[in-house]
């Protein structure tokens, strides 16, 4: 299952129109713009919010937590020099990616779950995320935007 993420670049705050393979629109994610704190609710097509991201705000390393249906997961980056790297706490899944954070691979136990790349020279963020499972559809959605989001804080 694909996904296709591509943020809004001129709105007030954080949004991201998230498309199937046939290109219909399935969820979009709206960010919270005077917060203490980067916040995310991702919502269904029928706007019925389906998760929410929001950081740890006093933490050395960046971390966030998704609420996905009342189970709560932590997103961290860990402390490596050259590649970046993070993990799901909650889950045993890990997440490498490249020099320039442009791909990036979920696995547990040596198995695939998602990859994610960043697609160049696009207006705003835009990625394509390839999922395994589509159970996991909501979760790799929420740590795409959810490494977004770690990459902006780290940039600004």
């Amino acid at each position: 299952m694909k996904l296709y993420i591509k943020q809004k670049v001129f709105s007030w705050g954080d949004k991201f129109a998230i498309k199937d393979e046939s290109g219909q629109d399935i969820f979009f994610a709206k960010g919270e713009v005077f917060s203490f704190g980067k916040k995310l609710h991702i919502y269904d097509s029928f706007g019925i919010e389906v998760a929410f991201i929001h950081q740890k705000v006093f933490s050395f390393l960046p971390k966030f937590f998704i609420e996905i249906n009342g189970q709560s997961f932590e997103l961290v980056r860990e402390f490596t020099f050259l590649k970046p790297k993070y993990s799901i706490r909650n889950l045993g899944w890990e997440i490498d990616g490249d020099f320039f954070g442009h791909e990036y691979s979920v696995t547990q136990h040596g198995g695939t779950v998602m990859r994610m790349s960043k697609e160049w020279f696009t207006w705003g963020d835009s990625y394509v995320i390839d999922i395994s499972e589509p159970r996991d559809a909501i979760l790799c959605l929420c740590i795409a935007l959810g490494i977004d989001c770690i990459v902006a804080t780290q940039n600004n």
